[in-house]
């Protein structure tokens, strides 16, 4: 179950169809259940977005973040950057959350638009090119 609101997660992320969905440094075992037909689900870690509709990368600590920067800029335009954190609420003890996420992020010209629980263990917020920041 996708958080409280019953909403599949596949459908609470954004993954469509056909998609291509990234997962940077997911857990081996976690996966998002229910996907539409036709998504292709990359594990491998990558040096760009480029190709990718949706990614969700998973930082653990505030240097996970950093390392995302680089891979922001080759965020496509209709794309869309999940970054998850492991849930306080879950009873996990890390020091990322959304507002470092968002100090970190928000220069690189990206907007977050959403947050939600993701699952027991994660929350994520999801990031999108800001309007003005997309090439025309």
């Amino acid at each position: 179950m996708a958080g409280y609101s019953g909403t599949p997660l596949a459908k609470k992320l954004g993954i469509a169809e056909a998609a291509v969905l990234a997962l940077l440094d997911a857990p081996p075992s976690w996966s998002v259940p229910e996907l539409p037909p036709g998504v292709t689900v990359r594990r491998k870690a990558v040096h760009t977005l480029q190709g990718i509709d949706v990614a969700l990368a998973f930082c653990r600590v505030p240097g996970d973040i950093a390392a995302l920067t680089a891979l922001v800029d080759s965020l496509p335009v209709r794309s869309s950057l999940w970054v998850l954190w492991p849930r306080k609420a879950g009873g996990h003890v890390s020091d990322v959350d959304e507002n470092l996420l968002r100090t970190v992020l928000l220069p690189t010209g990206v907007v977050d638009v959403k947050v939600a629980a993701v699952d027991t263990d994660w929350s994520g917020l999801k990031f999108l090119w800001r309007k003005e920041n997309r090439p025309r």
